[in-house]
């Protein structure tokens, strides 16, 4: 069988699942070679792989032919454009970045490469989404009429805030619960319903714990057909909820508690008022709990596609290109609660850089304010 050889840059949690995976040969075509953090005891945790404390030295190494990037937000693109220029296909963690104009510059790098890039949005291989965006992308239902996504089954304390200090500061990660806990969220909901071309959000910034970023958000959101939405996410409520809601033409499409149902009109809402000659008549509807091949491979799914798409030529989960689409609702988002304003998409994403650059200044972490600076390359 032919044989990936690939490099983890970043052995902490999620580096070190992806390590295991493929030490546990649950990717069959794939051969870690190397792994890189700039912590010496992560990399002592697995003696028998080679370990480098530099990204560019296992890049120059040879002993890799692609890279899963597993650090910080703010590093993603920057590691990924030296990646792509050493010649290495990229395997990118999520978010693809923090800022959008921060993630053109990684695309671009990945265009002039030619290399094969992926993003690890995993949550596009669960079951349930796959089957609601082949129902809305056929077109049987219609046009979407109205999207609700409350996601709020994540609550974290605040001993959780306080495990590393990078955690929910805007030099550290450049956001909270949108950039950290809801880019699965946000990538789902762009690539199933479209990216919107409105948004108005009202955030609350360390409202449920001693944070600097927000852990409370309520967005309403506008697509160009007239279909609007609203989207809630906190890391304050227990218990959360997971609900993702669509209204569609010809009926209404539920994500909840592990399985999709249906309301399926008979007649579709447009036509039904057109006809209908009753004052309180509404469309007859059928429910169907909608069966699916119930696979979810999640990160594991994601590798092997990533494999597949190098060595063989099949399709990947999701191109590396694409992330820059969930970051530039998340960072309308953003820019609408720091304006207070209304936010077309797309959006002024110089004015977007630089309030989010005042928040950096002001930041716990703001001795990184000038390593951050330097990796804009002069777009601050």
């Amino acid at each position: 069988m032919k044989k990936l050889n690939i490099g983890i840059i970043g052995v902490g949690n999620m580096g070190t699942g992806h390590t295991r995976s493929i030490l546990e040969n649950k990717c069959p075509q794939i051969e870690l070679t190397a792994i890189c953090d700039i912590n010496p005891d992560r990399l002592a945790q697995f003696p028998d792989i080679k370990g480098f404390t530099s990204a560019l030295e296992l890049y120059q190494s040879g002993l890799c032919d692609a890279v899963l990037i597993a650090v910080p937000h703010y590093d993603h693109p920057p590691l990924a454009k030296l990646a792509f220029e050493s010649g290495l296909h990229v395997l990118c963690e999520k978010p693809a970045g923090v800022y959008t104009s921060q993630v053109r510059q990684m695309n671009s790098a990945a265009d002039k490469s030619g290399k094969v890039f992926a993003m690890m949005f995993n949550q596009r291989t669960d079951h349930i989404y796959r089957k609601m965006k082949e129902l809305v992308s056929s077109g049987d239902l219609g046009q979407i009429r109205r999207v609700n996504w409350i996601i709020t089954n994540w609550y974290r304390s605040q001993c959780y805030y306080d495990s590393g200090a990078w955690r929910a500061t805007w030099a550290g990660e450049g956001g909270g619960v949108l950039l950290n806990q809801c880019p699965h969220q946000l990538d789902l909901l762009q690539w199933i319903c479209g990216l919107p071309s409105k948004v108005h959000a009202h955030m609350h910034f360390g409202k449920w714990h001693d944070i600097e970023v927000e852990d409370d958000v309520t967005a309403y959101l506008e697509w160009q057909n007239g279909a609007t939405g609203v989207f809630i996410t906190s890391t304050g409520d227990a218990p959360g909820t997971n609900r993702f809601e669509i209204t569609l033409d010809g009926g209404k499409l539920v994500a909840e508690g592990g399985k999709l149902s249906l309301w399926k009109n008979e007649t579709p809402i447009d036509e039904f008022s057109a006809k209908n000659t009753e004052p309180f008549g509404a469309p007859k509807v059928e429910y169907i709990q909608v069966e699916t091949d119930g696979q979810s491979p999640q990160h594991v799914g994601v590798m092997n596609a990533f494999a597949g798409a190098i060595l063989d030529g099949t399709p990947l989960i999701a191109d590396g290109r694409e992330g820059l689409n969930g970051l530039m609702l998340s960072n309308a988002m953003h820019l609408s609660a720091f304006s207070g304003c209304e936010v077309d998409i797309p959006f002024d994403e110089e004015i977007y850089f630089e309030y989010l650059m005042q928040r950096v200044k002001t930041s716990k972490q703001k001795e990184k304010i000038k390593e951050i600076i330097a990796k804009t390359e002069g777009s601050y």
